[in-house]
């Protein structure tokens, strides 16, 4: 890391880590939530007593920023309730480390996601209501739909064989998506599922089945357009909650019907 482009905070918490690790036992969960853009993977272990934070801990594979980022949140919500850890934001987790590059936003946002999906799988184990947003999902026309249908940009997919080794999206629209974004996984290991909404809503075998395969999963994603030379090259996705657009190389597209 370029000292010129962090914070002292940032590489302390980069150089001297809080919390790394794994927790066991009772009352614990984890947040699992990966980032296809860049590669970046984060683990988050919370355990939960009387609806607080009792102890955290986290685990990473991704660049000194996820480091930092990881660390910094799990002071920031060790000895909070639940309700206060859900209200952290990725901005409140880069102003604790005195800011981030624009560049490595994504990587405070990935440690609330962590966080929060760690908190969302407590609640599900403890039968709480888990709260999810409305879905709003795909609904704005896709850039490109006309020109690139059937190359690379797919309706349906009647012979998985001619994707295999490809990189590929899919959008849910329901559970069919989920079966197929799993059985892809069989002809390729780049396999993304995307929704609009925080979380995939969906029966709990295949959810589980979601959570044991390859595929990497984007929550809060929309697909604004396709665009190739001749086939899809890459897909434009909006970031729901960072507000933000970016491309993501792909071979091929899946939008349902």
């Amino acid at each position: 890391m370029k000292s010129t482009q962090y914070s002292e905070k940032v590489l302390d918490h980069f150089q001297n880590p809080r919390n790394v690790g794994t927790l066991e036992g009772e009352n614990v969960a984890v947040g699992r939530v990966g980032n296809p853009t860049c590669g970046d993977l984060m683990e988050m272990f919370v355990r939960i007593k009387h609806n607080l934070i009792e102890d955290i801990k986290f685990r990473t594979f991704g660049c000194g920023s996820a480091i930092a980022t990881s660390s910094m949140i799990t002071e920031m919500v060790k000895g909070k309730t639940i309700e206060e850890a859900k209200r952290i934001t990725r901005q409140d987790v880069a102003d604790e480390l005195d800011g981030l590059p624009a560049i490595k936003m994504h990587c405070s946002n990935l440690a609330s996601r962590a966080l929060h999906e760690a908190i969302r799988q407590y609640e599900k184990g403890e039968g709480e209501e888990v709260e999810s947003k409305v879905e709003p999902c795909q609904k704005e026309q896709i850039a490109g739909l006309e020109e690139f249908i059937g190359k690379g940009l797919y309706r349906e997919v009647e012979n998985v064989e001619n994707l295999k080794d490809k990189r590929i999206l899919l959008v849910h629209r329901d559970d069919s998506s989920i079966e197929m974004a799993i059985k892809l996984t069989g002809y390729s290991d780049r396999v993304v599922l995307m929704t609009c909404a925080d979380t995939f809503q969906t029966t709990e075998d295949l959810e589980e089945a979601l959570e044991e395969s390859s595929v990497k999963l984007l929550r809060e994603s929309q697909l604004l357009g396709v665009s190739g030379e001749f086939e899809v090259e890459k897909a434009k996705i909006r970031d729901l909650d960072d507000d933000d657009e970016y491309e993501l190389f792909t071979d091929a597209v899946i939008i349902g019907k």
